[in-house]
């Protein structure tokens, strides 16, 4: 790690720990822009770490992970409680794949260094019916709206605090999330156990049904297609698209061109340009759009690129973005009815 970090131009090591306890006196003397902190260390493990530095001396994280259903579940946890970005270990002796590890966690210690820090919302159980999510039931909704989410840095925690208000009969939603393989399963089980909704992984070729909200697997494109009268999810491993598989700008076109007005289009945190293009396509096709505004962004760089080109309607917090799509619905479901 450290010599990867080192052959950097525009990044140093400024300190080593073998453990937790010798980090946090390091931490003090040398005050790191970012800090890479292992999940699995001496002493104390490295999510107990984490919480106290988060509470104690917030600062960008970036988490070293095993690729297993462990890891996968601790890396979750460790976005929870404040971390930017996690990696997963590289399989050793494979120079390509080294190298390609090195640009990997340089990208991500270059993301991070300029992330903002959210404070940490530990949360909630699955919340109760509120008031108004009740206007929105079945009259006015259609299984032909669908809410699609484009997400990157820092939109593990975002995608929750959007799913989790929604009401069980949500139109279907489908999200694209940058992450890697082995990683989305458990970040689906994840959102279930707290929202009122389902949340999977997508198959290919299974209908998309309201009330659920299908996650792209780590290392597919996801895209919506048709069959007949009905939405199916499509899966294939065509090459990246802005660097990315799952990209945004898949997901987001296929919404563009099968569901056009019916489609709410939503782009999260993370950085680069992935989505924004494909979000600015919903828009022309007839879709409702939405950006993240920057306060409440880890990372200002996808919703910037939409909000520049004129691809979004509206521009939100994260914590408005909820509230905003169930207004909208309701507003589509009236006028609707009128018609």
């Amino acid at each position: 790690m450290t010599e990867i970090i080192n052959s950097q131009p525009d990044m140093t090591v400024v300190g080593t720990a073998a453990d937790p306890l010798v980090a946090r006196d390091l931490i003090k003397v040398t005050h790191p822009d970012v800090l890479t902190l292992d999940v699995e260390m001496p002493r104390m493990d490295g999510l107990e770490f984490l919480e106290k530095l988060m509470r104690l001396r917030p600062m960008p994280v970036v988490m070293v992970s095993s690729l297993t259903e462990r890891g996968s579940e601790i890396a979750l946890r460790a976005l929870e409680l404040g971390a930017i970005d996690f990696v997963t270990k590289p399989r050793l002796g494979v120079r390509d794949g080294l190298l390609n590890y090195t640009e990997l966690i340089a990208g991500k210690i270059r993301t991070a260094a300029s992330a903002r820090i959210i404070a940490a919302r530990q949360p909630s159980a699955k919340p109760a019916d509120a008031p108004q999510e009740s206007l929105l039931r079945s009259p006015l909704l259609s299984t032909e709206k669908l809410i699609i989410i484009g997400a990157s840095t820092g939109g593990t925690e975002a995608i929750r605090e959007v799913l989790q208000p929604l009401p069980p009969d949500s139109p279907a939603v489908l999200i694209a999330q940058h992450m890697p393989g082995g990683f989305t399963k458990s970040f689906a089980q994840r959102l279930d156990s707290l929202s009122r909704i389902h949340v999977k992984e997508a198959e290919h070729g299974e209908r998309v049904l309201p009330g659920y909200a299908y996650i792209a697997p780590g290392g597919f494109h996801l895209s919506l297609g048709r069959s007949g009268a009905n939405y199916v999810a499509h899966l294939d491993q065509e090459p990246p698209v802005n660097r990315h598989r799952p990209s945004i700008d898949v997901l987001f076109d296929s919404a563009a061109k099968h569901a056009g007005k019916n489609a709410i289009g939503i782009i999260l945190t993370g950085m680069g340009k992935d989505g924004a293009e494909g979000l600015l396509r919903m828009r022309k096709a007839g879709a409702h759009t939405l950006a993240q505004d920057e306060a409440s962004c880890v990372v200002f760089g996808m919703p910037r690129e939409a909000i520049a080109i004129g691809a979004a309607d509206e521009v939100a917090p994260l914590g408005e973005m909820c509230r905003r799509v169930l207004t909208h619905l309701r507003t589509f479901g009236e006028r609707t009815n009128r018609v």
